[in-house]
């Protein structure tokens, strides 16, 4: 029986080197391959421990290139691909919003792009593309709301990241019900945990809080994420 084949992009960073971890803890023997840009929050030391597996395999690329892509999609031949890949610091987009919507538009449309010719080419038993998205496309709530945001919510970003990981989801539903496409949607909320970049809300307040810092409060500290 032929292995199965892990595409994940953006594997070097927080949540897509957890997720490497968590196939090879449970799978040992399937076949990762991870490519990533290495932007400021790629770390390859996330990898420490996997990286030396014969069953692994590293590729420093974008997700825009689509010479890349096509290259990896016909000589790996992948069941799943996961894509983690984006550039996810909400203060960041709106300083330089063009770099989000390169990464986290245009590169999530090369993706689906290339995966709809592979799909053509290549008959693959439970073939699944999973999009990492985030809760922040919905918007934000009054404290008060009675409403709690479900996945019938309609979408409504407030900062440029959040734009482009909505645009990016409308664009996997789109091909999803034109082309047919088994594409998934998750949409998480403040992750945290092990090698979590130091921006991010969790180990920001944290450090602060170690250091006895002033701990940045937005609104009136009251707000509920989850």
């Amino acid at each position: 029986m032929l292995k199965k084949v892990f595409l994940i992009t953006g594997g070097a960073g927080f949540i897509g080197s957890n997720f490497i971890h968590y196939i090879f803890k449970n799978y040992p023997n399937y076949n990762i391959i991870n490519l990533d840009k290495l932007t400021y929050a790629g770390n390859l030391n996330n990898l420490d421990g996997v990286s030396d597996k014969s069953n692994y395999y590293f590729i420093k690329g974008d997700i825009c290139n689509r010479e890349l892509l096509e290259y990896i999609f016909d000589k790996f031949t992948p069941n799943y691909v996961v894509n983690f890949a984006a550039e996810s610091h909400v203060d960041r987009s709106i300083d330089e919003p063009e770099i989000f919507i390169k990464t986290n538009v245009l590169g999530a449309y090369t993706l689906f792009d290339v995966l709809k010719e592979y799909i053509k080419k290549n008959i693959i038993d439970n073939f699944r593309f999973i999009q990492i998205s985030t809760d922040e496309v919905y918007g934000s709530l009054p404290l008060d709301s009675k409403e709690k945001f479900n996945e019938e919510s309609p979408l409504k970003p407030n900062s440029p990241y959040s734009a482009s990981k909505a645009s990016a989801d409308l664009l996997a539903k789109s091909f999803f019900v034109t082309y047919g496409l088994p594409i998934i949607i998750t949409r998480s909320s403040n992750n945290f945990g092990p090698r979590q970049y130091p921006e991010k809300l969790i180990p920001l307040t944290i450090k602060k809080a170690l250091k006895g810092e002033q701990i940045p409060v937005y609104g009136d500290g009251q707000n509920i994420r989850d």
